[in-house]
């Protein structure tokens, strides 16, 4: 069974969940540039912040899901699923053709998500992580090192 969450837009910078972002993304210089260009919204449970994410305007009716998390607590509850369809929704009220999202190539979870919400793979990124991080990212016992895009059609 789901769980009843409300998702809003946050309305203020100040009020942004940083710990849930960092999640799915370890630059919190990152996080602060898209933030400053993106729209947040934030999912809360009983009032406690359980979820997030942002999009961001890439280009003419395109818009970029560039980061979305939930707490660790909560995952594996449909809270995910939840967001990604809320994203969906708000895209296609914004006039948006095309959703696009990019996870790494060693996030195999992420990308058996987003290909059951219906997003299907686009292109390849390749070096993404190894020019824009500092740290080697290891996951799932993989390298981290090309972001692989996906996308929706709306």
């Amino acid at each position: 069974m789901q769980n009843k969450i409300n998702i809003s837009q946050l309305t203020s910078i100040d009020e942004t969940p940083m710990e849930l972002l960092l999640l799915a993304d370890p630059s919190v210089e990152a996080i602060k540039d898209y933030l400053k260009r993106g729209i947040c919204y934030v999912a809360k449970e009983d009032e406690q912040v359980v979820g997030v994410y942002v999009l961001l305007k890439t280009r003419p009716f395109t818009i970029e899901l560039v980061n979305i998390a939930v707490a660790d607590a909560k995952q594996g509850q449909g809270i995910g699923k939840q967001l990604v369809f809320d994203c969906i929704n708000r895209a296609r009220a914004l006039g948006v053709k095309i959703l696009e999202v990019g996870t790494g190539n060693s996030s195999i979870g992420q990308l058996a998500f987003y290909q059951k919400c219906g997003f299907r793979i686009k292109s390849v990124d390749f070096d993404f992580f190894t020019i824009h991080h500092n740290e080697k990212i290891m996951e799932n016992g993989i390298w981290c090192r090309d972001m692989i895009r996906l996308e929706l059609q709306l």
